[in-house]
């Protein structure tokens, strides 16, 4: 990894340098939102395809950290009859590692089950208005495990029959799902929160890009592609101590943070699928659009497989990480000029979190869990996973361009569902963390700035999942009073400390629509 940290010239500013951090992702590939289908096997598996990760210090609660994880991309409001469940063969986790050496210090791990009262009797997946998550018209339910893991595999649950929060399945069979949202809620022994449901997704950004990067002239901008999907979301709020390394987060602030599915291989037969075997990685996902734009198509399964202690060993992976490819596009097509390769500064945001102790050539210190006042650096690890100094309080005027807009309690120090990762990274790559300066020739982005729906001002912040059909005409549909959307207008961006975005691929859905979903780490058991 030597070779990789050589040092480059400083950078002009500290919040440009800071900000190509964001550069970790915003590569034209696959299409995908964000991690949407990103690698040819996963995009035949929605239901365990990781799409996005937040990571934030809750805004109304500072002594905690809030961790939103995303399945199932791209859900269509009107997919029935079956819907969007979770799989009950799978594990779905949500892992930290505060000590660097890229193995999880903690799992949280979500197993699920099924309580179907359909039988023979019925398609539908309610017969009649659903109120709460106890109606007995609700015919299809489920239920979820919660358990936590640490480094030396011991595990203890913290739920054990846990209420999903449904799909929202439309105006009329759930007249207000914030009611069956609240219900999820579910307390942590020790303190804490979980909640398993639907949510909007939280990803917003124009997918033209994927069209020679906006129309080759950014005529195409504007338009919020995933504007009315729905995603799975998981979500849970813990004390910082949980986390840090040695329960300390005023010495050992810094962890890192990725969410991984694991599944058993399907024996099929004729109306049949029978799990059986080990469980193996499927999908994985820490910053956004790793997997979906720098690697190649022929890395991309494997990446979702791959552990991050052995991200550093990929010797065809660090190669597109110091020669990106999004740079060269823009340049052949926008005729903007490439920073210089080798690029060591996406080597420390990728691999190392951003700090002056590995030796790369961004000069701060933000991110790295070599920041940790307690950490070994003889057994740092080099690892791609989202990263969050948990010492960085939440502002009270957050700014959609995180650290580039000189807010470093946004991307990429974590994630929040406000951040504008897609602008972020669209100036970063193009030069702006090397010049110091914004790039003028892109500097409106894509022009979607915000979520079309507001996200909530406590736990779990996210927004509530649309009712509506994507290809309903906005201005003149029946918005159900839930959805905090006023007309076709966004209810402005939240308050400081939801998390935000990134984008790219393009999505698809199960049998329907249109693109995609993405990846996971195995973690310890």
């Amino acid at each position: 990894m030597n070779a990789l940290h050589k040092r480059r010239k400083p950078l002009v500013m500290a919040g440009a340098l800071l900000l190509s951090t964001a550069l970790a992702g915003f590569v034209p590939g696959t299409a995908g939102a964000s991690s949407h289908r990103e690698a040819p096997l996963i995009a035949a598996d929605p239901t365990v395809d990781n799409t996005d990760v937040y990571a934030f210090v809750s805004p109304d609660n500072p002594d905690t950290v809030t961790l939103v994880a995303n399945w199932f991309g791209l859900q269509e409001p009107n997919g029935g009859p079956n819907f969007y469940p979770w799989a009950t063969d799978a594990r779905y986790d949500i892992n930290i590692d505060n000590d660097g050496d890229a193995k999880p210090d903690l799992t949280y791990r979500w197993t699920f089950e099924n309580d179907d009262r359909r039988g023979r009797n019925t398609f539908l997946y309610n017969n009649g208005p659903i109120t709460s998550l106890d109606d007995e018209n609700l015919l299809f339910r489920q239920n979820y495990k919660l358990e936590v893991i640490d480094g030396d595999g011991r595990d203890k649950t913290l739920v054990r029959k846990g209420k999903v929060a449904p799909s929202n399945v439309g105006q009329a069979s759930i007249p207000d799902y914030r009611p069956l949202r609240d219900q999820a809620i579910t307390k942590l022994p020790g303190g804490g929160m979980s909640y398993v449901g639907a949510a909007e997704d939280s990803f917003f950004l124009d997918l033209r890009v994927f069209d020679l990067l906006y129309g080759g002239d950014l005529s195409e901008v504007g338009q919020d592609t995933l504007r009315g999907y729905n995603v799975n979301t998981i979500a849970i709020q813990v004390p910082k101590a949980h986390l840090a390394l040695k329960g300390d987060a005023k010495r050992n602030p810094v962890v890192g943070i990725w969410s991984d599915t694991e599944r058993k291989t399907m024996r099929l037969s004729p109306g049949q699928a029978k799990p059986e075997g080990p469980f193996v990685q499927v999908s994985r996902l820490g910053n956004p659009l790793v997997n979906e734009v720098v690697s190649s198509v022929a890395l991309k399964d494997a990446f979702n497989g791959l552990t991050p202690d052995k991200d550093g060993t990929v010797k065809p992976l660090l190669d597109r990480v110091t020669s990106p490819e999004v740079p060269k596009l823009l340049e052949a097509i926008y005729k903007l000029k490439a920073p210089p390769t080798p690029r060591n500064d996406l080597v420390e945001i990728f691999l190392t979190g951003i700090t002056t102790k590995a030796g790369g050539p961004i000069k701060a210190d933000l991110n790295s869990q070599l920041n940790n006042a307690d950490v070994n650096s003889k057994k740092f690890v080099p690892s791609e996973m989202l990263r969050l100094n948990t010492s960085i309080a939440p502002t009270q005027t957050p700014n959609r361009l995180g650290v580039l807009g000189g807010d470093l309690q946004g991307f990429p120090n974590g994630r929040r569902l406000a951040d504008d990762v897609v602008d972020i990274e669209l100036q970063a790559l193009a030069g702006a963390a090397q010049s110091g300066q914004i790039v003028p020739a892109l500097a409106a982005g894509d022009k979607v700035d915000t979520n079309d729906r507001a996200f909530e001002q406590k736990f779990p912040y996210v927004a509530l999942p649309s009712n509506m059909a994507v290809n309903t005409n906005t201005s003149v549909a029946n918005v159900a009073p839930s959805a905090n959307v006023i007309g076709d207008m966004p209810v402005g961006p939240m308050l400081g400390g939801a998390a935000g975005a990134l984008a790219l691929a393009g999505g698809g859905l199960w049998m329907w629509r249109r693109r995609q979903s993405r990846p996971r780490h195995a973690a310890q058991s």
